[in-house]
This record gives C-alpha cells, structure tokens and sequence, in this order.
C-alpha cells in the first residue's frame, strides 16, 4: 500500500518539477539574451536593470542565477512588477503568460520608452511589440525573434542568437 502512495505522490509531483525546469531555462535564456543585443549608448548607463512582470518564481530564479553579477561595467538588478501600472523603464523587461500581453501591451510600450528588450511568453506577443517570445513547439522550448520590433527600439538582435537551435526567426 505505501507503494502505491509513494507512486502517486511522485506522479503528481513530476508535473512541478517540470514546471521548474521549464522556469529555470527560461530565466537562464532571458540572462543570456542581453550578451546578443547591440544595446544603445543610453542602456549602457546606470544599473543594467532586468524586470519581471508577472511571475514571482522567474523574478527568484533571475535574482539566484544575476547575483553579483555585471553586464560590462553596470551591475545587474532585478525588479520585480505584479501590474503593467507598476512597470518603470529597465533595459529587458520579462511579461509572464499569467499576464496578458496583448492586453497591455501599449500601456507596457508607453513606460518603457526606447531601448528596452520585452520577451514574453504568449502566443502572437511580437505581433504587439515583443522583441523574444517564448513558445513550446513539439513539447520543446523555443524562442521566437522580432529583429523589426528590436530595430524599431534601437536594438540589434546578433546573428548568433538567431542561429541557435532554439531560435525562431520571424
């Protein structure tokens, strides 16, 4: 009988370890997204400030992984948002899919100004100004590219993100 319990409490929690994994590689792509972006003089002043929008649990997993760490010569910040309302300019801003982008999307584009990096994770969120959106495609993570929507900021996306594997240019 405790086999069976123990089966099913593994069973249910593989979901959630999942979850966390999926979480993890997101965070760790968005971190190593601002190596590839031709970033404009204004960005390079200041703290290199990312924020999170949305997802407490990516804002942690951020936070962890940008400890003490510098993009050049500014130190990386995190900044966490729970509405569009809270959002104030940084230089990546992260949407999670619990908020929809699509939505707020010219409210989120008004506060950020130029030179700012929006990846999200919504489906059609370069249609509304993402530069990066994430996406599952035959149950594997990818992410998609706008250079359009970065050009239009100021912002030069590298041929080298878009030649991984995980890469979707639109």
């Amino acid at each position: 009988m405790r086999k069976i319990y123990l089966f099913l409490a593994l069973f249910l929690l593989v979901p959630f370890m999942l979850e966390g994994q999926v979480e993890k590689y997101k965070a760790v792509f968005t971190l190593n997204f601002i190596r590839y972006i031709g970033w404009p003089d204004d960005a390079r002043q200041g703290d290199f400030v990312i924020g999170v929008l949305g997802d407490p649990a990516i804002a942690r997993r951020i936070q962890e992984q940008s400890a003490g760490k510098k993009f050049g010569f500014q130190d990386v910040v995190v900044k966490e948002f729970s509405s569009a309302d809270e959002v104030e300019n940084c230089q990546v801003l992260y949407v999670s899919s619990r908020v929809r982008f699509s939505k707020i999307a010219a409210q989120i584009n008004q506060k950020l100004g130029s030179s700012s990096l929006i990846v999200a994770e919504e489906e059609g969120a370069t249609d509304y100004g993402a530069m990066i959106n994430f996406v599952i495609r035959d149950e594997v993570l990818k992410f998609e590219i706008h250079k359009g929507n970065a050009s239009q900021k100021g912002l030069q996306i590298s041929s080298r993100l878009e030649n991984m594997s995980s890469a979707i240019v639109l």
